[in-house]
């Protein structure tokens, strides 16, 4: 990849971001020495790892990588007969535990069925190394110590240097509180000189104690004499530390020993390790700008959706929509200084290389990226005054090296080409560059000033003009592109605003060609057309979201009401059910009360009217229903086709077909509802010839045309009242759940009149205002019973 592009795009500047995020001098190191790649199949696997650490920072919000060292030094060092330091392996034991620590991290989130193919690959890959983690915890502490449970020569060791310590401080202590120690000795402690126990005398006094001088003050008038009461106890004490330093020497060697047989298992250990470092430091950067995982190809063809520029603060770059690549592989940006160009220029040369390094980039999802081979970029003020070159000239040699390399796999970006220079000749120079370039096959945008080059993109295929939005009231830029729009002069309108008098504005509007002016007014046009379309689009999509969303409620609202006229259906069956089971076992009793009368009193009652009259009562039970949800499909040969009549087995509704809309599921219309439907929950009635249509108004019952809204604006009282009673009927007729009567607010009269009458309707259950996005106090929603 191109050095002086990495530079002039900045890209040093992401990688100092990235060095925020690193967990460990590992991922430092795989930070300055990321760089874009050029091969499409690597590119995608890099994407997909920092894809995957994302994905867990999403789940679970954190990993954990605390611990991790760079132990690949101290691994070398036991290779070659080094022993280590007890700090080096206090490092190793910490990275060994990190790895394990996140090993069990992710097998937790797998066994939760959470899929981590790379992180689980890579984590296979570590051996457990648990035993060499122990042994070196159990001869070292965090802070470096040698452990006395290190070996049991050592404990004995230690615990013989403990005791004779003591004794030689008893001895001491007893020396220092004598009698006459107060006035021979310059202060009642004891201290260490050479590592041997001694206590301060004054200078007139050194014969007193005997012994051996090992120090004296900076004045000369006090000696640290080491008496020689205590000289064997000091020579024992040496003995001891001596033996006590071979014995950890002979431990850290052996330990030293352990970790030479493991090299290779922790050489997988840290380099698996600084990958994943590496991941989340990726992931985490990508949280931070809210980047996203742009698709890749090597097409040449770049989509970004809202981009910004990953250099400047979220709040304030503003998000453009860009297109290279497909329809026309050239963009010529003309606009006002300042009004963001170069920032064009950068977001997309910078989002490039940062995909090609696998890392997110900021724009929403959808957004594709090209994989370029080479990246060239001509921006800034290039002026060398060492080499005595103007900017003009240092441009030109920039662009005659890049020229010189440029293919059909490179992205070109030129910042106010052909500048600097006597501006009819810069301008048919830019033509030129711009067209060898354009012939090579590469992607290119360009920026510039010249007006020549506003007509170079209706006369060049594959070229489209762009422009920088202006804002004439505010005189500033909105930095918003607009792509297929050339950027227009605003010379005379700044001017206007800022109160030059129009009489030298006209005089300065008749210098001008009646070229120049058709083309501007055609820029201007074409500017408003862009604005108002795009203001369409918006509310367009506004009004499919309220649609959808609309939809959806019906849906919900129909799913609750077959659910609970199916319950109540059932509920009343039973009731009848058992309402006449009573009743039967009334009849039975006055039959055998019948039966008895005619065997005691010989009552004229013939025995076959008696069992007449049970049968009938038993044929009067109803036969309870199954739940019409519960309906299968009825297997059935018949093709069906769009407008025939069938029933949705699932609503228990008739319904038409309106077209297929996958090999499984069609499109119905049920009353005023289209619905996806699967096939299976169909079931053919007719088809569409024998459909026989009725006037909408004598429909009555579930397909019964009513709207969900009644609209009393306007009317008088009692017209109100007369539209409600038979709006209700209707919309109890249609099978509507709910239903909403818009009053308005006015004096309340309306409102009150129509709430009153509502409240004592037999049909209505519930009544209550509408919330804000219903239209509040002005409207009254209606539950049905």
């Amino acid at each position: 990849m191109n050095e002086k592009a990495l530079r002039t795009l900045e890209f040093d500047k992401i990688k100092e971001q990235l060095h925020q995020y690193t967990a460990s001098s590992l991922g430092k190191t795989r930070v300055d020495e990321v760089s874009p790649s050029t091969s499409l199949d690597e590119i995608i696997e890099m994407q997909n790892e920092t894809d995957e650490a994302a994905k867990v920072l999403r789940l679970k919000g954190h990993a954990p990588l605390a611990g991790i060292h760079n132990i690949r030094p101290h691994i070398k060092r036991a290779e070659i007969g080094g022993i280590l330091s007890p700090m080096e392996f206090v490092q190793i034991a910490s990275t060994i535990h990190a790895s394990r620590k996140f090993t069990l991290f992710i097998e937790e989130m797998i066994e939760n069925e959470i899929e981590l193919p790379i992180l689980e690959l890579k984590t296979n890959q570590m051996a457990v190394l648990t035993p060499l983690e122990h042994r070196i915890k159990h001869v070292v502490d965090e802070n470096g110590e040698i452990l006395d449970s290190a070996s049991e020569t050592l404990r004995q060791i230690r615990s013989s240097l403990r005791a004779n310590e003591n004794r030689v401080r008893e001895k001491l202590e007893r020396t220092i509180r004598s009698n006459n120690a107060q006035k021979m000795l310059s202060d009642a402690i004891i201290t260490i000189r050479n590592e041997r126990y001694v206590i301060p005398v004054k200078q007139e006094y050194r014969g007193h104690y005997g012994g051996i001088i090992h120090d004296q003050s900076s004045s000369g008038q006090t000696l640290f004499i080491e008496p020689e009461a205590i000289v064997t106890l000091n020579n024992q004490l040496r003995e001891l530390r001596l033996k006590e330093q071979d014995e950890i020497e002979r431990i850290l060697f052996e330990l030293t020993q352990e970790i030479n047989e493991s090299g290779t298992e922790l050489q997988t250990i840290v380099s698996i390790m600084a990958d994943i470092d590496f991941m989340f430091t990726k992931a985490k950067f990508g949280k931070s700008i809210k980047g996203t995982k742009p698709l890749m190809n090597d097409k040449g063809y770049i989509k970004l959706n809202k981009a910004r520029h990953p250099l400047l603060p979220m709040e304030e770059a503003v998000a453009n929509d860009i297109e290279l690549g497909k329809d026309f592989s050239s963009i010529v940006i003309t606009g006002p200084n300042t009004g963001g160009k170069t920032v064009t220029l950068k977001t997309v040369g910078l989002s490039t290389l940062m995909a090609q390094s696998g890392l997110q980039i900021p724009s929403l999802d959808g957004s594709e990226v090209a994989v370029f081979q080479s990246i060239y970029a001509d921006i800034g003020d290039e002026q060398s005054i060492e080499q005595s070159l103007s900017t003009f000239s240092s441009h030109m040699v920039n662009i005659v090296g890049i020229l010189e390399k440029v293919d059909h796999e490179s992205l070109v970006l030129f910042d106010e080409l052909g500048a600097g220079t006597d501006p009819q000749e810069g301008a048919a120079l830019a033509i030129s560059i711009l067209d060898e370039v354009h012939l090579r096959g590469a992607r290119v945008i360009a920026t510039t000033h010249y007006p020549e080059l506003k007509a170079y993109g209706y006369n060049r295929e594959g070229v489209v003009n762009a422009s920088v939005e202006f804002n004439v009231e505010t005189l500033s830029p909105t930095y918003k592109l607009l792509i297929g729009v050339p950027g227009r002069s605003n010379a005379f309108e700044i001017s206007k605003r800022l109160g030059l008098k129009d009489k030298v504005i006209e005089r300065a509007k008749a210098h001008i060609g009646t070229d120049s002016k058709e083309v501007e007014n055609m820029i201007a046009s074409l500017e408003q057309s862009k604005r108002d379309a795009e203001k369409e689009r918006l509310e367009a999509n506004e009004l499919l979201k309220q649609a959808e969303k609309f939809q959806k409620d019906m849906q919900k609202q129909m799913m609750e009401y077959y659910d609970k006229r199916d319950s109540m259906y059932e509920k009343a069956e039973r009731k009848a059910s058992d309402v006449v089971e009573k009743a039967k076992a009334e009849a039975e009793g006055i039959i055998r009360d019948l039966r008895k009368m005619r065997l005691e009193k010989n009552v004229d009652i013939k025995e076959h009217e008696l069992i007449d009259a049970k049968k009938r009562m038993e044929s009067a039970a109803p036969t309870l229903e199954k739940s019409r949800t519960k309906t299968k499909a009825k297997t059935s040969n018949q093709q069906l086709k769009p407008g025939d009549e069938v029933k949705v087995l699932t609503f228990d509704q008739k319904g038409h077909l309106v077209e297929k809309v996958s090999n499984s599921e069609w499109q119905v219309q049920m009353g005023i509802m289209k619905m996806k439907v699967k096939e299976k929950d169909l079931e053919f009635i007719q088809s569409q010839q024998k459909v026989e249509t009725k006037p909408l108004a004598t429909v009555k019952g579930k397909d019964y045309h009513v709207g969900l809204e009644l609209d009393l604006r306007g009317e008088r009282f009692e017209s109100a009242l007369s539209k409600v009673e038979k709006y209700l009927d209707d919309a109890t007729l249609a099978g509507y759940p709910r239903v909403s009567i818009i009053h308005g607010k006015g004096t309340g009269a309306l409102r009150q009149g129509v709430q009153e009458y509502l409240k004592n309707h037999r049909s209505v259950k519930k009544i209550r205002f509408g919330e804000a996005g219903e239209g509040g106090s002005g409207v009254t929603v209606v539950e049905f019973k």
